[in-house]
């Protein structure tokens, strides 16, 4: 059975243009999957903690080794980690935060990066030194910027932090299907934007068929 993993990172509610990006794909996604199962993890306004040195001690202690306490430490973590391994697929609708992604998603993204769980290490392998333990997943990024050129062969794309990272990231964990839809010019707003808009929409609309 198809498992959808919905990920949503703005801080915004109904202002949210990336929310709005991601409930449009659930809509098509529902149509497409009527039977499959959607699972929601909120991190824009039900931030998860970042990772401490008691985090890091317990994650890097052998399973059968750790002690109560190294477990309730990692609790949230697992449960991270076991939405991932479920989902057969995911969304994430993130905006652009200072050329980046949000730090409730950076958070995210450490909790879920796993030595010998999600991923490991085989050095000097070309191109990445990662090997992902997560395979046959398909992701998708719905992507907002509140200005614009950030897009490949546009006059900032030298300074995209945010989709790259993304990629780069979900490839250390083994997701290598990925399609991103981009929407831009939403602090510009005018006739761009509402072409933006249009343009993302239809994106979405065909990402399912």
């Amino acid at each position: 059975m198809e498992q959808l993993l919905v990920i949503n990172t703005s801080p915004q509610r109904s202002a949210s243009y990336s929310r709005q990006m991601t409930e449009r794909f659930v809509r098509s996604w529902r149509i497409r999957y009527p039977s499959g199962e959607i699972v929601y993890r909120e991190l824009g306004n039900q931030p998860i903690p970042h990772v401490d040195e008691r985090w890091v001690e317990a994650a890097f202690t052998p399973s059968e080794a750790r002690n109560p306490q190294q477990k309730d430490v990692l609790a949230l973590s697992d449960e991270l980690v076991s939405e991932l391994k479920q989902a057969t697929q995911l969304v994430i609708g993130c905006p652009m935060h200072n050329l980046s992604v949000p730090s409730t998603l950076k958070a995210y993204i450490d909790q879920t990066v796993r030595m010998g769980v999600t991923t490991r290490l085989v050095p000097g392998t070309p191109g990445s030194p990662y090997a992902g333990l997560l395979h046959d997943k398909k992701a998708y990024l719905l992507l907002v910027r509140g200005g614009h050129g950030y897009e490949e062969d546009g006059a900032y794309a030298h300074m995209n932090f945010q989709e790259p990272y993304l990629r780069a990231v979900l490839g250390m964990l083994g997701i290598h299907d990925i399609t991103t839809v981009n929407l831009e010019y939403t602090a510009i707003g005018g006739g761009q934007f509402d072409d933006a808009v249009k343009r993302a929409n239809l994106c979405i609309d065909a990402l399912l068929g």
